[in-house]
């Protein structure tokens, strides 16, 4: 069998189509038929790698393609891939080369999971760990991501935003929506208390300032 033309696919610019004894044969990405060249003699074993060789490239692009928005854990990148039917063996081989890439590493998406959480969303330690063994991070990594999380630091920036929407409640009601506020943070009781008592605090001193 020998390789008679390439040719860019029409609606997808990044595939080429293959042409084998004058006729189309299957499609693969470009970066995989970059390898061909018209004339090459081609069997049944190297048309089998090329594709082989293909559907990893594709799964290799979705994976990117995932990863676009925002940092990923190893294991939702496995369990998305895994959604499109992919084999287990090529998933390995993606995240092996998105690990030697740096785009998968389980380390530092913790440590950006609870960073982003502080900055934009604080919540409790309980559960950011939470969520961070949902996504499938290891104990050990979970560990040393929360090493430095405070939930009395966490819980003082919530209340302390959180309360400007609350100016004008009596003390009872204003104690009681911001703790709860506190608790669906996940933050507990003992958390809670001297927080929400600092901040009413604050904002009776605020009122009277002005």
């Amino acid at each position: 069998m020998k390789v008679t033309a390439l040719k860019i696919q029409a609606r997808g610019k990044s595939r080429v189509n293959v042409y084998v004894d004058g006729k189309f044969s299957f499609g693969l990405a470009k970066i995989v038929a970059a390898r061909l060249a018209l004339g090459q003699e081609l069997d049944d074993a190297a048309i089998a790698q090329l594709k082989a060789t293909d559907d990893t490239e594709h799964s290799y692009e979705r994976a990117l393609k995932f990863l676009g928005p925002r940092p990923r854990s190893e294991s939702e990148v496995r369990r998305r891939l895994k959604e499109h039917g992919i084999e287990p063996a090529t998933i390995d081989e993606v995240l092996a080369r998105l690990s030697r890439a740096g785009l998968v590493n389980d380390e530092a998406f913790a440590s950006f999971w609870v960073e982003n959480r502080g900055a934009f969303r604080p919540r409790s330690t309980r559960m950011l760990r939470q969520e961070l063994k949902q996504k499938g991070v290891s104990d050990d990594v979970l560990r040393a991501a929360l090493a430095g999380a405070n939930d009395d630091a966490a819980a003082y920036a919530v209340a302390a935003k959180r309360a400007r929407r609350l100016v004008g409640l009596e003390k009872q009601d204003f104690r009681r929506k911001l703790g709860e506020f506190l608790a669906r943070r996940g933050f507990t009781y003992d958390t809670i208390e001297p927080v929400v008592e600092r901040v009413w605090q604050e904002s009776q001193a605020g009122a009277a300032e002005t």
